[in-house]
């Protein structure tokens, strides 16, 4: 049963871990522009931020001192010691090779909403969940060490325009993650016990990979370019102005109708964000306002993104 219940969880990654996505699918094809790259980088170490915050979580649900010792390993690795560099800051080395202000993207100011909420949407699952499906629903670095070292090469190879130095968090998670993983599906095999155990077990792991796949949905959603969809009309009115559309009308505050006029379809979202954080220096959450406001206006049928 153990190794029908191991090859099942190693199916699930097979066929759902985010290799599969297209977006890193272009990635690895050297196939990415330097903004998507950048972009990428960007919204990505918000998920690096999340990662000690959940082994801390799992790290409460624990009584066995041996666990503990093991995994605390874990969040050393990440957030680092005072003897070595963690993957936070080796990560932040790589969003300044790629070109970026260190202390901008360690802000988050940037950070699209879709990647916060698969990322905020692991934590919680780890939160909500006992030992073994969270133990189990890190089983994805089965598929991050051999995953990341072919990055480090599909790096080196299409986007030399990135210093090498810059490469230094894949190369130390080709060793971690194979690690962490043997770790985690020893412990995942001695404790899946029942039936109800090994369902749960793949329904944590298969969540895991949705959620890095909504990760980079996030994150092409940041690329692609909002405009007014065809029907929309803006009209002036002594109260302000107002958004009509054949179903409804939107009455709009000065901020609002500003966004929509750079909505003009040749800005990616990530643009036209940026063209309200440079006004506005010293308001960190300016960015955030413009995508969560452009998300709700999508979903109003007021805006459409394109590719």
């Amino acid at each position: 049963m153990t190794g029908a219940f191991e090859a099942r969880l190693r199916g699930i990654l097979d066929e759902h871990y985010h290799h599969r996505h297209p977006f890193n699918v272009r990635m690895h094809a050297g196939e990415l522009s330097p903004d998507e790259i950048r972009r990428w980088v960007r919204n990505r170490y918000y998920y690096q931020t999340r990662i000690p915050i959940k082994d801390g979580a799992i790290l409460t649900k624990s009584e066995d001192p041996t666990f503990r010792r093991g995994w605390i390993r874990r969040i050393h690795d990440h957030d680092g010691t005072e003897a070595r560099e963690g993957g936070l800051d080796l990560w932040l080395r790589l969003a300044e090779a790629t070109g970026q202000d260190r202390r901008e993207v360690a802000s988050l100011a940037r950070v699209l909403p879709g990647v916060r909420r698969a990322c905020d949407a692991y934590v919680a699952f780890v939160e909500g969940h006992d030992l073994l499906a969270s133990v189990a629903s890190s089983l994805t670095e089965l598929r991050a060490g051999p995953f990341l070292g072919e990055r480090a090469e599909a790096f080196e190879m299409h986007y030399d325009w990135i210093a090498p130095e810059g490469l230094a968090y894949f190369r130390s998670r080709t060793t971690q993650a194979p690690r962490d993983a043997e770790e985690g599906m020893a412990f995942v095999l001695a404790h899946a016990t029942t039936s109800e155990d090994e369902a749960r077990c793949a329904e944590a792991l298969l969540r895991k990979c949705e959620i890095l796949g909504e990760l980079l949905d996030g994150v092409v959603w940041g690329g692609k370019r909002p405009t007014l969809v065809p029907h929309a009309r803006t009209r002036q009115e002594a109260e302000g102005a107002l958004l009509v559309l054949p179903e409804r009308a939107i009455r709009l505050d000065p901020s609002a109708e500003q966004i929509l006029r750079a909505c003009d379809g040749a800005r990616d979202a990530d643009a036209v964000a940026a063209v309200f954080s440079e006004r506005h220096p010293d308001e960190p959450s300016v960015a955030r306002d413009v995508y969560d406001f452009l998300e709700q206006m999508e979903q109003l049928g007021a805006v459409e993104l394109r590719a």
